[in-house]
């Protein structure tokens, strides 16, 4: 990943103490929060008297997520798009209208001096309401982050309305954008995972000197991993693998790996993505931009089972990191429990493979992502606040 360069001194005096009020659209999914959450993260390292609001809906994890990283959250209507005409296609001007009313009166409120958008239905009112609403005779201005490697309809239509576009690689579908990486949290892209191991796995109950193999299937869990990787306890304990599992909040799993084998550890969601990570030697999980971002610039090696459905997003976000050597791609149907027992041990004891796959993965991505959004949208608002708009 190179290293990080630092924010430019001109951007950084230009925004102190400059009391500005940052709108941050990314609610749903982790994969549209985190982003989010980092740059309102780096927003606030650059400019601390920077007021943060965070847009969300009722629906979303933003509202575990967001007050517990210290951010004010406000909920606007939910506007999911459909993609097949029917009656909630036919619903969707009226929700549109009715949230971007809301996210009108949010702006208001915090007096929104620029808005950044992540993508997903809270992001796609708020490009709206940006442009509609007039404050001391300007707009709001937009700056876009696209995080997949095929941007979504919110996106494609903020595009068009904003001033600032950035996409994590080339080819999303958004013309011109500035290639930036994922923004990623500070927690993630400083972690040492060396250092923080035998923490972690303390944290975990997990064994301290057994190679550690992390599953999880995003913040609801995959059912395709749960069942591939719980039946192989057995086995994997009998291998000496120690086992960290996330499996969702909404499932269950009842591993059996003996007791004289490395612990096999089963949590519905993990809090600590930071910990994790330490305690992990390779991990098994879906292939979300977040995800991938995440794994690779922490350096773990990576088994990547892309979502089969969608637009093929998921397989197009992990393709760079096999490419280079960092993570495998196993088609979602591929992964079973005899799978599991028949490739994992021999992966987990591969020390010069693990070793050449991290190397890999450390290269890949943008350390400075956050920091060049919220950069870009400290200084559209500067502007807009100083009448340079």
């Amino acid at each position: 990943m190179g290293e990080r360069s630092p924010v430019s001194t001109r951007s950084r005096t230009q925004t102190e103490g400059s009391g500005l009020s940052v709108v941050v659209a990314g609610g749903g999914t982790a994969g549209h929060i985190e982003p989010a959450m980092a740059v309102a993260d780096a927003v606030r390292e650059l400019d601390p008297t920077a007021r943060i609001t965070a847009l969300g809906t009722h629906r979303g994890l933003e509202n575990k997520i967001v007050p517990a990283r210290g951010y004010d959250l406000r909920l606007i209507p939910p506007v999911p798009l459909p993609r097949k005409p029917g009656m909630e296609l036919a619903k969707t001007p009226w929700r549109v209208a009715r949230s971007v009313s809301a996210t009108r009166k949010v702006f208001a409120d915090v007096q929104a001096d620029v808005v950044i958008g992540f993508g997903g239905y809270v992001a796609l009112p708020a490009y709206l309401a940006a442009r509609s609403y007039v404050r001391g005779g300007r707009r709001i201005p937009v700056v876009l982050h696209e995080a997949n490697a095929r941007a979504g309809i919110a996106n494609k239509v903020g595009a068009k309305l904003a001033e600032r576009v950035m996409a994590a690689v080339p080819g999303s579908g958004l013309a011109d954008a500035q290639i930036v990486g994922i923004p990623v949290r500070g927690a993630i892209t400083d972690l040492d995972r060396a250092a923080h191991r035998a923490d972690a796995r303390t944290f975990f109950g997990l064994d301290q000197k057994a190679p550690t193999l992390l599953v999880f299937g995003g913040s609801q869990g995959a059912q395709r991993l749960n069942e591939a990787v719980a039946p192989a306890a057995t086995a994997l304990g009998a291998a000496g693998i120690g086992v960290l599992h996330a499996y969702g909040p909404k499932n269950s799993i009842e591993p059996v790996s003996g007791p004289d084998a490395p612990p096999y550890v089963g949590v519905s969601y993990l809090n600590r993505m930071d910990l994790a990570y330490a305690a992990a030697d390779l991990v098994m999980c879906r292939s979300g931009a977040m995800t991938v971002a995440e794994i690779s610039a922490t350096g773990l090696p990576a088994i990547y089972v892309p979502l089969p459905h969608g637009n093929g997003e998921q397989r197009l976000n992990a393709l760079p990191a096999e490419t280079a050597g960092a993570a495998i791609i196993v088609d979602d149907d591929v992964v079973t429990a005899e799978w599991v027992t028949r490739t994992i041990p021999d992966l987990l004891t591969d020390t010069e493979r693990l070793a050449s796959m991290s190397a890999a993965a450390s290269g890949l991505g943008h350390r400075d992502a956050a920091a060049e959004v919220a950069t870009a949208a400290l200084e559209l608002a500067a502007a807009r606040k100083g009448g340079r708009r």
